[in-house]
């Protein structure tokens, strides 16, 4: 399979599991990922400065109207949903938050399976709620690939946990097994 994008999203314990993956990277990794991490509607814009200074690829903060380019890391702004258009373009808004959170993890991955449909990777990382989860079965329901952070393995298990309940997670796998098995499907 060709996948065409890749969609993470993370709360609780997100920022060591994201630079875990990113970190482990190849630098010619060329499918594009986009990163919806819970943090405070108060929250500067550090995430994507702080993994950039860690990775190879191009990491930034998510533009609205910017076309999602390979080798691309696009992270949500705080306050932000962060949806993709059918056109493969970003979009943000500050729509009504989603299980108490915006960005929502659930509208990233919902937009991201209807416009990348079977060519979509759903990642589900550590987390204290079940935002994602709803975001999985669209994403399974397209034909895309879903991964689950196995739960002993993170920080706070209930987001991966839920995940799985939902019986389209194709993959649990620990943190450390993540970066190799994306690589391994992507190239």
């Amino acid at each position: 399979m060709n996948y065409e994008a890749i969609v993470i999203g993370s709360s609780a314990g997100g920022l060591s599991a994201l630079k875990s993956i990113i970190y482990n990277l190849p630098g010619n990794f060329s499918t594009p990922i986009i990163i919806t991490q819970h943090v405070s509607s108060l929250s500067e814009s550090y995430m994507a400065v702080f993994l950039n200074q860690l990775s190879q690829l191009v990491i930034k903060e998510a533009d609205a109207g910017e076309k999602i380019k390979p080798g691309h890391v696009y992270i949500a702004p705080p306050n932000f949903h962060l949806l993709i258009e059918e056109d493969f373009t970003l979009n943000l808004t500050v729509d009504e938050k989603v299980n108490y959170s915006r960005p929502s993890i659930d509208i990233l991955f919902e937009t991201a399976a209807l416009a990348f449909k079977r060519k979509l990777i759903g990642i589900i990382l550590t987390g204290a709620n079940n935002d994602g989860s709803n975001g999985i079965k669209q994403i399974k329901h397209f034909g895309g690939h879903t991964i689950a952070q196995l739960p002993a393995s993170a920080e706070v298990p209930i987001m991966p946990q839920s995940a799985i309940d939902t019986g389209c997670v194709d993959k649990i796998l620990s943190l450390e097994e993540i970066t190799g098995y994306i690589i391994s499907i992507c190239h």
